[in-house]
């Protein structure tokens, strides 16, 4: 079974340039979606009430987006890229409207894991609709300019959410959605083109359902351990060992479906393998230190939270700077190995470096750190992203990119859980010799430690700014194991063309060829 292959296309052809408008509309949707809400939360609660509930409004999206994102990439593979992102714009928005019209705090969770339902695709299938209309060696650059999107919206989200809020009203988080996700429906409805044939596909119900069950207790087990429930309990054993079953169940359903959601002879592909591994830990490292650094500014220096938003912005401009950069250069020359080599260093020194900060560290060293930080992250996504599709085959292009998208949110909150639990203990342990006892660190919020007499004020923020240490040090060592990965990654020459030529293998698909070999035919394409 073959993929239909639309002919190769520039990035500055009209129609083209079109789409690719539409989708970084897309992911800006989608990256709005995870970061917009956190600053309008102690409003939303002040109206509809739900204290006790308010970490599920965004567990509820992380969770549904993470559970459908191979799915969704498994579906633009069957029946084409075009109505599987109208769908996912489409569920995206009604979540969205949902959300606005919720009157209490359960209607809002629902609301929001319907809006994850649709931004888990956006993310994916946005991505993927690059692979069909731009060849590889030009796509470097437009993935630079999907990365410098979630780049921006990293920042913009959580300034936007709280303008809008101050000024607004907390529902037009939400609705300011609508505009921008009609634009995009509207242009893809004109510029996309569909798959031109019908094919007749066994679809992998048994994979759906046990991936789902195991993504969504491991989800779970992250976000609520160590937070809803200590990490020793019943409840996340039981979510472990669940999710462990599911996804067990899920490698034995796969490597014998005919169709499988994520087809496990993709993992003996090079490329897919190490940039899948590389995208964990730098996931892995990225969420860390993006959860503590305004934690930090706030306690340490004494900033607002809005304050804290905008002083993250030299690790965005890094990100920024370098996801373009990376895509540019790849576009040039062909070559990406050096690029995750080069960035997993710098971000090891990065990290290094924000290891090293006192209470009285200067503001602007503190703004270079987070600009390394930054610089070392950005070029990985799109190197990953661009590389794998360009070593996977046609047919099994989404579920690639799908894979290379879950394992990075994996990491992500796998390192937010382990890097919480690291500073919380190390909190826990330096305040013990300060505070009084029967204190503990559950009430440590920039409001407490501002009302406590100057002396120990002092000695709590020196006992916070040593906690974070460990936090810093074990990304560095993430950071590493990611560098060391970068050179068992095998470089393939990106492909000038979408149309392959059957009487000249390229080495990306002899390598393909190889590792399928013995594989579904389905699966080879």
């Amino acid at each position: 079974m073959s993929t239909p292959i639309q002919p190769a296309a520039e990035p500055d052809n009209p129609s083209v340039a079109l789409v690719i408008g539409a989708v970084a509309v897309t992911l800006l949707l989608a990256s709005l979606g995870q970061t917009i809400v956190s600053a309008a939360l102690p409003v939303i609660v002040g109206q509809l009430g739900g204290l006790d509930h308010l970490t599920w409004v965004v567990i509820a999206y992380l969770l549904s987006s993470t559970v459908v994102a191979p799915i969704y990439g498994k579906l633009g593979d069957l029946y084409g890229r075009k109505i599987v992102l109208q769908v996912a714009i489409v569920i995206f928005l009604v979540g969205a409207v949902l959300s606005a019209m919720a009157t209490n705090m359960t209607y809002l969770i629902a609301a929001r894991a319907i809006q994850g339902l649709g931004g888990g695709g956006l993310m994916v299938v946005a991505m993927t609709v690059v692979a069909d209309i731009i060849p590889p060696r030009q796509r470097g650059r437009v993935q630079g300019l999907f990365g410098a999107v979630f780049g921006v919206a990293t920042v913009v989200g959580p300034l936007l959410g709280g303008f809008i809020v101050e000024h607004i009203s907390w529902q037009w988080i939400f609705l300011i959605n609508l505009p921008l996700g009609l634009l995009a429906l509207a242009v893809i409805a004109v510029a996309l083109k569909p798959r031109g044939i019908r094919v007749k596909h066994a679809i992998d119900y048994p994979g759906f359902v046990l991936l789902s069950g195991g993504l969504t207790a491991f989800v779970l087990a992250t976000s609520l351990g160590g937070n809803t429930w200590p990490w020793l309990s019943p409840q996340i054993a039981g979510l472990v060992v669940f999710a462990l079953a599911m996804l067990s169940a899920f490698v034995w359903t796969e490597a014998r479906a005919a169709e499988p959601v994520l087809p496990l002879s993709l993992f003996r592909i090079n490329t897919f393998a190490l940039t899948s591994g590389i995208g964990f830990l730098v996931g892995m490292a990225m969420f860390g230190s993006i959860t503590f650094l305004p934690m930090y500014l706030q306690l340490a220096k004494g900033v607002s939270p809005m304050d804290s938003a905008l002083q993250l912005v030299p690790m965005m401009v890094g990100m920024i700077g370098t996801s373009m950069l990376s895509g540019f250069l790849m576009t040039r020359t062909g070559r990406y190995k050096l690029l995750p080599q080069l960035s997993t260093l710098v971000l090891t020194a990065g990290c290094l470096l924000l290891a090293t900060m006192q209470l009285d560290t200067p503001a602007w060293q503190i703004a270079i750190y987070m600009f390394l930080v930054g610089a070392g992250i950005g070029p990985v996504n799109s190197v990953s992203i661009t590389a794998t599709q360009n070593a996977v085959p046609r047919a099994v292009v989404g579920a690639a990119t799908a894979g290379n998208t879950l394992f990075r949110q994996i990491g992500g909150s796998i390192g937010v859980s382990i890097f919480g639990a690291i500073f919380s203990s190390g909190l826990a342990e330096r305040l013990s010799a300060v505070m009084p006892e029967g204190a503990g660190s559950a009430g440590f919020s920039a409001q407490a430690v501002a009302s406590m007499p100057e002396p120990l004020r002092n000695q709590m923020l020196e006992a916070f700014a040593s906690a974070l240490h460990p936090v810093f040090f074990t990304a560095a060592g993430v950071a590493i194991l990611a560098f060391c990965l970068t050179f068992l990654l095998e470089e393939l020459p990106l492909a000038t063309t979408l149309r392959k030529e059957p009487e000249a293998e390229t080495d990306a698909e002899k390598q393909t060829s190889a590792a399928l070999a013995g594989a579904p035919a389905s699966v080879r394409g």
